[in-house]
């Protein structure tokens, strides 16, 4: 048996195609992994940080939020559904992965006043920023 190797170079082309298409896309600079993660707005305002995530389809009870040493975790983790035996899924292109985002917050920010709701979508977070002390004028007599 005799092996024939052909150079076809638009194979090759294709091929290096599809594997960085599903490694890692070069036009968005983004993994894979990343593709999945919700995209991030954040607001500054005289008072607060007004973070929005766009993360559609979900259920706010599948969000966990904490803070910790600076450090602000949003995560959703996708629960399984309830398989029914005479249900037959015909097509599926709905898909919600889970994610995790973290943002680094310093001491600008009240972390015990933070709130989020999930409304429309979105998970919005305020970010209230810590009320600054100002001291106040003080005379000084000279003796």
């Amino acid at each position: 048996m005799t092996l024939v190797k052909v150079h076809n170079p638009v194979q090759k082309n294709i091929n290096t195609f599809f594997d960085e298409f599903f490694n890692e896309l070069p036009a968005f600079g983004k993994s894979i992994n990343n593709l999945f993660t919700p995209a991030a707005n954040i607001v500054e305002t005289a008072d607060a940080y007004h973070l929005e995530l766009n993360a559609p389809g979900r259920k706010k009870e599948d969000f966990n939020i904490t803070v910790d040493k600076g450090l602000l975790t949003i995560s959703y983790e996708k629960k399984e559904e309830m398989k029914s035996e005479d249900v037959k899924v015909v097509r599926r292109e709905f898909n919600y992965q889970s994610f995790k985002r973290s943002f680094t917050i310093d001491d600008k920010i009240n972390a015990e006043a933070i709130q989020a709701k999930y409304e429309d979508g979105l998970l919005k977070l305020l970010l209230p920023k810590v009320a600054e002390v100002k001291a106040a004028a003080k005379q000084i007599s000279i003796q």
